[in-house]
């Protein structure tokens, strides 16, 4: 990280145990990031911290290195989970296991990565085996909670990583079960950090938490080293200058947003019959499939990777040089949490919008949100290129199951519609 994004507080000042210092030095981390010297200071007293700050700026470390030192403090042996840490989606709680699985090499605690859509059974026998620190997201916790595979009675430290995600995604509930079976918020480290802190998100940290500080390093604004600029776009000039900006700039590693999975199907398509290899992350794309694309895109195997929101959360993936929103987002945090993909860790980045047609009235919002106007850049005919079409995608096989509500339950079974009252009147 770059010495201008860092604080003067070094990781060798703290009050830590060297089985976790030997870790941070390994992980190549020696000053703080504000974030970190805001909030470790409180942390490492026992302070409950609900903390907000841009993304990438270092929050995961900053609660992983609470709890391993929390845990290294009251040494235990054969006792239930003694850390839960919470996380909207797969992927961040995927990377919030690498991160500790580093950060915590040296301390000797047993992690738990649980997690759906894969690993049903294998995730099962690891909790049957004695486990100190699970990370994972609610529904499956929840699953194998019900199954008895794991108490919460003696959790020590609690962490809430993107809570307003989890309002989002609609799991409060899933959330909120899990917290009231552990002891009670006074008996336990509570620990929430998100790139926004909302109304909601406050309100629950009153409810779960014990007498948290509130350490907000920041207020919707996009990080000072990230090159901003909207182009005003019509509709169909969208594919053309998207292949135009790949072609002119030296883009190593870019992540296109679009807002809908059949739009970022239609952008992959239009972007490897074009030349630039390319893969589409959405929601239904398969929990494997998901890991393996991520990790060849970040071993730079194609230089594009399409993506709905679902990438625009918590994850890390090094060196993105650009993203673009190919869609602008409807939700002005969104905006924030897209852009922050890159520039990560105190590096430089571009983040290029293109304001259509379709999308254009959500400029407003975002600028207010941010707190500044986004520079406009001129939609020039040398940046514009004429694409080869794709072929078609093969439809579904005729005899596929529809899903409800495209022919309706009397269609699935082989009978017609029926007629509109009075459709053949005039």
């Amino acid at each position: 990280m770059e010495s201008d994004k860092l604080s003067t507080l070094k990781f060798a000042d703290l009050p830590l145990a060297e089985e976790l210092q030997k870790g941070i030095r390994d992980a190549g981390f020696e000053h703080c990031t504000p974030i970190q010297a805001a909030t470790l200071p409180l942390t490492l007293q026992g302070r409950d911290v609900a903390g907000q700050a841009q993304t990438g700026t270092g929050k995961t470390a900053a609660f992983l290195i609470t709890v391993f030192q929390r845990l290294l403090e009251k040494p235990c042996e054969n006792k239930p989970i003694r850390a839960f840490i919470l996380a909207p989606t797969r992927e961040l709680a995927i990377q919030i296991h690498n991160d500790a699985e580093v950060l915590g090499k040296y301390c000797g605690f047993k992690l738990a990565l649980i997690y759906g859509g894969t690993g049903y059974q294998s995730q099962q026998q690891t909790l049957r085996n004695d486990v100190d620190i699970i990370i994972g997201t609610p529904g499956r916790l929840i699953d194998y909670f019900k199954q008895g595979l794991f108490s919460l009675k003696s959790v020590e430290v609690t962490v809430l990583d993107e809570a307003d995600r989890m309002f989002d995604l609609g799991f409060i509930k899933e959330v909120r079960f899990l917290l009231r079976r552990m002891p009670k918020p006074d008996q336990r480290v509570n620990l929430m950090f998100s790139a926004t802190l909302n109304y909601r998100v406050t309100e629950l940290a009153y409810e779960l938490m014990n007498d948290p500080e509130w350490v907000k390093l920041s207020t919707g604004t996009t990080a000072e080293n990230i090159e901003e600029m909207v182009y005003y776009t019509g509709n169909d000039q969208k594919i053309p200058l998207l292949l135009g900006l790949l072609r002119k700039g030296q883009w190593t590693r870019c992540l296109v947003f679009v807002n809908t999975k059949h739009q970022a199907e239609k952008v992959a398509d239009y972007l490897g019959c074009n030349g630039f290899e390319g893969a589409v992350l959405s929601g239904d794309v398969p929990q494997k499939k998901r890991q393996s694309l991520l990790e060849r895109f970040t071993q730079g195997e194609f230089p594009a990777l399409v993506a709905t929101d679902i990438a625009a959360r918590g994850l890390h993936i090094p060196d993105v040089s650009h993203v673009v929103n190919f869609d602008l987002p409807q939700d002005p945090e969104d905006y924030v949490h897209r852009v922050g993909r890159t520039a990560r860790a105190g590096a430089s980045g571009t983040a290029v919008s293109f304001a259509c047609e379709n999308y254009a009235f959500h400029l407003t919002d975002i600028e207010q949100f941010i707190g500044h106007k986004l520079p406009s850049q001129a939609v020039s005919e040398d940046l514009l290129v004429t694409p080869r079409i794709p072929p078609r995608r093969k439809r579904s096989k005729p005899g596929t199951k529809h899903p409800r509500g495209s022919g309706g339950r009397h269609a699935s079974k082989g009978h017609k519609p029926r007629s509109p009252r009075n459709a053949n009147k005039p």
